[in-house]
């Protein structure tokens, strides 16, 4: 029988995917394991792999092509000596069989099936391949507003009662909310159309819940806040109308930053701390090793030092190495730091994990290598997701001092700025001048509160301006 191929959903936020190049054409055998595809995801180009023996039959979504949702059919696979015809007939067997609709004069019921689970409530077919799934009615999805209509009255049911039953959520965000234990329809959905997405459930999920007290009845739930009206696009470009402007089409990976750092913003409480740090002792450290090592050609960057300077504190302050898990923290042992990178269209934050543990040759030497596969769109979903704290360093490009945005679950970022020579006051109190890095500690203040945050920053600081204590 031929297989259908599907979009596979190659990381855990991964909703749709784009077909970046084929790896096979149409009559290639393939075995369990021969590379398929690359497929764009929000975040990266990664390699697919066949899990089934066959030849290749037909092709349905071409390389570039729009972006096509998870577990959508995107190739066949037919057995050796398979011809594509007995998977075009079997496609229009399916529409066929469901296409006897009951008459509407008839009074009889259809047969039970032995399973009633098997049948969808809505048109009464089976559920599964060429029939309906769950929660995806077929005849509802197909149906225009007119036909659907008289479906509905064959049904004896209104069209209101089959709008307020239908509930679009996307497969993550279901099978999130059935681990949680979370009804469907007690969330509102800021996705497309009102769709509920990944962040509608971890919100309902962090959400606190007021206790009842013995003896008094449950208070009803409230009512969720209404979704963002969605934006008048059209009313937009007519405010530019004779102005001359590309338009320029979201791709997986702005879509992905867009809503992440809105749920960041809206439902993380942000808090800021700033110090000024003096990287003298740094920067004449570092010539002197850069120095040493040149012969093996490593040159350590200021960003190694302060990546090295984080992992130690998350050691030294340990509270702070936690993480916001909806309904608790997640206390972290290792000291797994990410590192905001800027690529073409967007940013990543690659993790390196143990940093504390690591020298800072070796750190170099794996940052520079994430930073070159992130350029390119090639980092597996492991290497940029988890740790518990994040840095974004804009001294290089010259800004002084900024304020980072939360990436969630992290309980918070370090905004690094340039280091700038300033007149400083000394101990004894004459006036000199030291090179002067600002930094901006951003918080959660769910998972850090502001004492914490204090002591997490001064370790910080404090290794940064005695970095031969580092080594130790």
């Amino acid at each position: 029988m031929p297989i259908e191929i599907l979009m596979p959903a190659l990381s855990p936020t991964m909703e749709e995917g784009k077909l970046a190049k084929w790896l096979v054409k149409e009559g290639d055998s393939v075995r369990p394991g021969d590379l398929l595809a690359e497929i764009e995801t929000d975040k990266a180009v990664m390699e697919f792999e066949a899990t089934d023996e066959g030849v290749v039959g037909k092709i349905l979504v071409p390389e570039g092509a729009e972006a096509v949702a998870v577990n959508t059919p995107i190739a066949v696979l037919l057995e050796e000596g398979e011809a594509m015809g007995a998977h075009d007939a079997a496609k229009t067997a399916a529409p066929a069989e469901k296409a006897a609709p009951e008459s509407p004069e008839s009074t009889e019921e259809p047969a039970k099936d032995k399973d009633t689970n098997d049948r969808c409530p809505c048109c009464g077919k089976k559920k599964g391949k060429g029939g309906c799934r769950d929660g995806m009615c077929m005849m509802d999805k197909k149906a225009d507003s007119e036909k659907g209509y008289d479906q509905q009255k064959e049904l004896n049911v209104s069209p209101q009662d089959t709008d307020a039953k239908r509930i679009f959520a996307s497969p993550l965000a279901r099978r999130i909310a059935a681990q949680k234990g979370l009804d469907l329809s007690q969330i509102t959905g800021t996705g497309p159309n009102g769709r509920i997405v990944k962040a509608d459930v971890e919100a309902a999920v962090s959400k606190p819940k007021k206790p009842v007290e013995p003896g008094t009845a449950a208070s009803p739930a409230p009512v969720s806040a209404p979704a963002p009206a969605p934006v008048d696009t059209s009313a937009i470009a007519r405010m530019y109308e004779g102005r001359e402007y590309t338009e320029i089409p979201l791709d997986g990976m702005r879509k992905t930053i867009a809503a992440r750092l809105t749920e960041a913003k809206q439902t993380i409480p942000h808090f800021y701390l700033r110090r000024d740090i003096r990287l003298d002792a740094l920067l004449a450290f570092r010539a002197q090793i850069n120095a040493d090592l040149a012969a093996r050609e490593i040159k350590l960057s200021v960003n190694d030092f302060i990546i090295k300077a984080c992992a130690l504190a998350l050691q030294q302050v340990p509270d702070a190495n936690a993480v916001w898990a909806g309904d608790r923290l997640l206390r972290l042992k290792p000291s797994d730091v990410a590192v905001a990178v800027a690529i073409e269209g967007g940013l990543f934050t690659p993790v390196i994990q143990d940093a504390d543990k690591k020298t800072l040759s070796a750190i170099s030497a794996e940052m520079k290598d994430l930073a070159a596969r992130a350029r390119s769109r090639r980092l597996a979903p492991h290497e940029y997701q988890g740790g518990s704290f994040a840095i974004s360093n804009l001294g290089m490009f010259g800004i002084d001092n900024f304020d980072a945005v939360i990436n969630p679950p992290h309980g918070s970022i370090l905004a690094v700025g340039a280091g700038v020579k300033k007149p400083v006051v000394e101990e004894d109190g004459s006036v000199g001048v030291a090179t002067v890095m600002s930094v901006t500690l951003s918080c959660d203040h769910r998972v850090i509160d502001g004492a914490l945050g204090a002591e997490f920053l001064a370790a910080i600081k404090d290794n940064l301006e005695h970095p031969l204590a580092m080594l130790a």
